[in-house]
This record gives C-alpha cells, structure tokens and sequence, in this order.
C-alpha cells in the first residue's frame, strides 16, 4: 500500500478544498505568505489591510526539519544541495549537477543526463531550496518556492520544473541518465534576476504531450517582481536586492563560507496561482530546480536540486473476505472476494485509471510472503474516474493453503495520478484442511480357530478435492469440481502384545482399501494361525491438500475395545454310551461218583433279549419277543467227574436296558450219560445311562 508520505525536499503540488488566511481574491504576492525578499516572518508586512504572518522559518526550524504545517497549507519540503567539509567549510564537490549539454527542452529519459561535479561553478551553485502549498478560501492552489544561491556575482537565471513522473537520477558513480518520463502538463518556471537589482521576469512554460512531446515556446503566464505588481497577478518572485539576509538554517556563500548569511540577490522566491492560470488539476510529483545561462529555453542548465513531492498521493486500502483462518467445508470450496478503498488526493476533478484485482495462491500455510507480484486477475479490469470504495468478483478457492489479494490502481499519467497498490500481509487469508474423524468396529467374536477375523472403517469429516482446470494451479475457480476425498485406510492385525503383527492367511499386512469420500469400508479380513487375543489397528493417510490423516490416537493398538477379537481353541463334546458283552459259564458233574463223562461232549450257550409280557420259557425260543442275540457252541466238553465251560463273547454288545435270558444246552455225546437244557430262567438285567458331554 502506498501511503502519504512527504519527502525533504523543494516543492509540492495542491489539495482543494482546505480553509485558507488569506482574502477571497486577491494577487498571488497578498496572501498571508511572505513574498518580501527573506525567510523571516518577524517582518511582518500589511499588504492591502491583510496582514501576512507567514515566511519560509514558518514552515522549517533550524536543522531544516518541517514544522507543522499552518492552517491553509498542505504541504512544505525542504532540500540542502551543499557539502561541508570535515571541517565545516565548504565543499564545492556537488553529486547532483547536469551533464554538459544539458537543455530543458530535451526529453527525460532520452536528452537528460547528470553526473557529480567537483568544483561547481558558485555562480551557479544551488545551497537550499524550499517550497509550500496552499488552497486560499476561493480553491485557488497557489505553489510557493525559493532558492538560495552561493554567489551572486552577475545576473542569475533560476528554473523550476513541476513534473508529474516519478524523475530521478544517481550520478555519484559517473554520468548517468535520468528516469522517468514528461508528462502533458509538465510546468517550467523560469525566472532571471540581476546582481543588485530585483526581478526582471518569471515565465512559466507547459510541456505538451507524452514522454517524447515538447516544451511549448510561449509564455503560459508571465510575472514580474512582487515589489512593483500590481493587484490580481497571478505568478511573480522577488529577491534580497538591498540587503544580506540570515537564515535559521545552514547555507553557505562564497564570500563567508558556511552560515546562516545570504549575500545581497543570493536568495530568491516566487509563487505561482496555478488555479487562476489554468494549470491546475495535476499532480506534481518531482520537483527539479535548477541553474542556467539564460531564460532562454535552450540555455545550458547546470546545478539542479530534485525530490520526490508526494503531494499528490493515492492511497488503496484493501479488505478481503474472508479474513483470518477458514477451514475449507466439506464440498471443498471456499468464497472470497476483496474490497479496495481507493483514495487519490492533490487533484481537482475526475482521472481516468483503472483497477485490477489479483488472488494470489495456495501458498504453504507457514508462509508469511504476500501478493506483491503475479497471481491471477479476478473479475475484468475495472474503469474508474473517481476515488471510492470498489468490490472485486467473487472468486472460487478449492484448494486447503494461504491466499492474499491484492489491488493494483493504475493511476492516471496525464495527470499525474500515482499509482497504488494493496498486497499487505491483512490481505492474506488461511483455509486449513479438514481433520476427518475414523471409527473402527472389528466382527462379532469370539471366533473358533481357523475362522477369519474382520474389521471395518468409518471414515467422516473429509472434504473434496481441488478442482481442476481453473486459474493459477487449478484450484482458483475451477471448471471441474474436486472429486470426492481419496487415499487408503490401512488395516493391520497384532497380537495381543500389541507389537507383533498376527501371522496367519489372508496376508499381508497392512491390508488397504480405497477411500471414496465419507462412509463405511471393509469389512477386510485374516484368519490367525493360532487361538489368542488380536487386536485390528486402522489408519487414514489422508487426501493432501483439503484433508488431513487421521489423528495419531486412532492408531494405538489396544486403546478401543471395539477393535479387540478373540479367537478361541475348537471345541470338543464328551457323551457316553455304556455297553457290555454278556458271557456265561456251565458246570456239568456227573451223577455217578468217579464216573467221568465223555470227552466229546458239547455245550451250547444262547442269549435272548426277553420281550414284554412273556414267560422266561417264551423268551428262550427263537421266535421269542426278543430274540436271540448270541449263541456259542462249546465242543470237547467232558473228560471229568466235573467240568466247567464257558461263552467268550466279545464281538456281542448290549446297550440297551431291559432283561437278557441265557439257554444252555448239554449233549454229552454218548447213550451212557443225560444230556441237559437250562429252563431259561438265568438272567440278567441291564440299565444303562449315558453322560450327554
């Protein structure tokens, strides 16, 4: 932003509208400045009943520096052209003198050069100059300037030039161009006064067109000295013709040296009305003083003394919105839009300029740089004839980072209008990514061995990409909106020790799955190798710019029970069911002491299930209700008085409850011995209970 800024040096340009000392009309030598021959305001003059309080000490103490400015004036400069030595005396050295050559009428930037002199001629060497502003009740601006020379030797010719460009140049390494350019409207005061005698003349002439135009030949108003006048002139100068004359401030002449002394016709002032001469409305914005041979146009200039006015000023103030820090919405856009203040002072009536709106951006959000230059324009230029308050077009950013604006005003040349501009860090503003939020939920468990484990992500808060296809890098009013938040949720799986990664199937690990903004993903799964504790760990990695990984927090293994899962041994059952294989035994004795029985005899064992409401006979037959469920047939029995044989029954279970008949059958296997059958009242009861497991 450029503000209001006043720089010490010789001359100024005029504000309207600003109370004045002076009378509604009048001569530009009759308002309550000085126009008398000195720097002094203690002498007092009364000029047609209105008094005038005011000279050059008014306006600067005695180190040069600016007082504050009296009612009326806007503003005063002062610029010290002379050396001293170490010493204190006097250095004729001088960095600020024309080339030889040098000629008023020659363009700027193309036919003026300078260069540092080392013994300036001090007939023509300029020690302080000096100028003010004032507006009088009637909104007449009126230039007031002075000139001190260091030795009045012969007559002087003095010039002023009013320039509206940015003029400059440095010849303190050599002969070096001046900068800047002419503009239409440019004002030449040239003056000449004699050694003892006062003001002859004081023309002022007006440059005509651009950089490369011309200094018109003829006198766009003429004055004499302020002492003979008469009333209602326009411009007119004067000098110490009678006297020396001191000043609070150091100068120098050449026959004291370094003072506060000004030898008779050493110090010369002027004021020009530039209101009543039609040569109001611009913008002076360099001032150049200089010496010459002659009033004519294309004498030789010599020493010159220059300074930036900065009278006329603009000053763009510039507010965006939003301002401070945003965070960019879910839809991933955010409005902005900025607000300039344009305000141009020194000028009467309307300019023609232009204003321009810039966005700068995304920076990285640590930067602290500002739009100064580049960016992108928002919204068409815009065509202003006054100052005010304009508004920019809104614009579209789809990108998380930092963005400034800035406003550029382009000022008006032909007028001298300066240019502005606003790209100050209160210009900038902050969008910060979204921080999505990242639920977990393992599946169900426990979970038998060999079955796979599960987990799912639900992911929140994430914002759209960055357009594409806009201004600047895309994200600036996008033709395409940003899709939907992307990159991975991670999965991994650890055992209950929260360090080790599980092993098992379904590998390997981190198990990923794509994010298509917010919503529920997986369910993503891994079969174990061995029964425990497992513990499923889920990260976000986020979709840079607009949304950030999800939080640290969310990735602690054991920190959310929803996340642990167990997986537990297979199960077994235990159930009986008894069973027992029913055997018997038959002794067979012979009636006859001694008598042994034969040894081929047989033995024949059968095992019947009885059946409800049978006799025991009735269960002991093959169409029993039962049935038989065994039988065995012993050979060889005998060869004793006694013997004992029996059933090796191991391939016949009984499981069942209820009651179980053995028949036995003897054959002894000779006529000499009975055989025998058992009456099937042998039994036995079986109860049976099983153990469910």
């Amino acid at each position: 932003m450029r503000g209001r800024v006043r720089y010490l040096v010789a001359a100024v340009v005029l504000l309207a509208g600003v109370m004045s000392f002076g009378r509604t009309a009048g001569a530009v030598h009759d308002e309550s400045f000085q126009l008398d021959g000195d720097v002094s305001a203690s002498t007092t003059t009364n000029i047609g009943g209105n008094v005038q309080t005011l000279d050059w000490d008014s306006f600067f103490d005695s180190a040069g520096a600016e007082k504050p400015l009296p009612s009326g004036f806007t503003a005063s400069v002062f610029s010290k052209d002379f050396r001293t030595a170490p010493n204190g005396s006097f250095d004729t050295s001088d960095p600020t003198t024309f080339t030889t050559g040098g000629k008023d009428k020659l363009p700027i930037a193309s036919g003026w050069t300078c260069t540092a002199s080392n013994n300036v001629n001090s007939k023509t060497d300029i020690m302080n100059e000096y100028a003010a502003t004032f507006v009088d009740s009637n909104g007449h601006q009126i230039l007031y300037f002075g000139q001190e020379r260091n030795s009045t030797n012969g007559d002087a010719n003095v010039a002023f030039w009013f320039l509206q460009d940015d003029v400059a140049c440095d010849g303190s390494s050599g002969t070096a161009n001046f900068t800047g350019n002419h503009t239409d409207g440019d004002l030449l005061i040239v003056s000449a006064f004699t050694n003892g005698g006062g003001v002859s003349t004081i023309d002022v002439y007006r440059w005509n067109g651009g950089a490369n135009g011309t200094l018109g030949t003829t006198s766009v108003a003429h004055g004499v000295d302020c002492q003979n006048t008469a009333a209602n002139d326009s411009v007119c100068a004067t000098t110490n013709d009678s006297t020396s004359i001191s000043t609070p401030w150091t100068t120098a002449n050449k026959t004291n040296g370094v003072g506060h002394s000004l030898l008779t016709s050493g110090f010369f002032e002027g004021g020009l009305d530039l209101t009543a001469t039609d040569l109001a409305g611009h913008c002076f914005n360099t001032f150049l003083g200089d010496t010459r041979t002659s009033q004519s146009l294309t004498s030789t200039i010599f020493d010159y003394s220059l300074g930036q006015l900065g009278e006329c000023t603009t000053e763009v103030v510039t507010t965006p919105t939003p301002s401070g820090t945003v965070t960019i919405p879910p839809a991933g856009t955010v409005s902005t839009s900025d607000s300039a203040q344009v305000t141009v002072d020194g000028v009467n009536g309307d300019f023609t300029a232009t204003l321009k709106f810039f966005l700068c951006g995304p920076l990285g959000l640590q930067t602290t740089t500002t739009c100064d230059t580049g960016g992108v324009q928002i919204g068409s230029t815009q065509n202003l004839t006054t100052g005010g308050t304009y508004g920019s077009s809104t614009a579209t950013v789809t990108s998380a980072g930092r963005y400034c604006w800035r406003a550029d005003f382009s000022g008006d040349d032909s007028l001298g209008v300066p240019d502005g501009s606003d790209s100050s860090a209160s210009e900038c503003f902050k969008v910060n990514p979204r921080q999505p939020t990242l639920s977990t939920q393992a599946g169900a468990g426990p979970v038998t061995f060999g079955q796979p484990v599960t987990d799912t992500a639900t992911i929140g808060n994430t914002a759209n990409q960055p357009g594409t296809g806009g201004l600047g890098n895309g994200s600036i009013n996008p033709t395409t909106p940003g899709a939907k938040a992307a990159g991975t949720i991670s999965f991994t799986l650890y055992k209950d020790d929260c360090t080790t990664v599980a092993t098992g199937t379904g590998g390997p690990f981190p198990k990923t799955v794509t994010v298509n903004g917010d919503g529920t993903y997986g369910p993503v799964s891994f079969t174990p190798d061995a029964p425990g504790t497992y513990h499923w760990v889920a990260t976000y990695g986020g979709n840079p710019p607009n949304t950030l990984a999800s939080l640290a927090s969310d990735s602690v293994c054991g920190a959310d029970p929803n996340e642990d899962v167990v997986v537990q041994q297979i199960a077994t059952s235990l159930s009986t069911a008894p069973s027992a294989y029913p055997n018997d035994t038959d002794t067979i004795t012979s009636s006859k002491p001694g008598d042994l029985l034969p040894a081929n005899g047989t033995v024949t064992f059968s095992l019947y299930q009885a059946g409800g409401g049978k006799s025991a006979l009735q269960n002991c037959t093959a169409g029993g209700a039962g049935g038989q469920i065994y039988t065995q047939t012993n050979t060889g029995v005998g060869g004793a008085h006694q013997v004992t044989t029996a059933t090796s029954n191991t391939t016949v279970a009984v499981n069942t409850n209820g009651t179980y008949y053995w028949l036995v059958v003897y054959d002894p296997g000779d006529a000499q011995h009975v055989g025998r059958q058992s009456q099937c009242l042998e039994n036995t009861v079986m109860t049976f209970t099983n153990d469910p497991g």
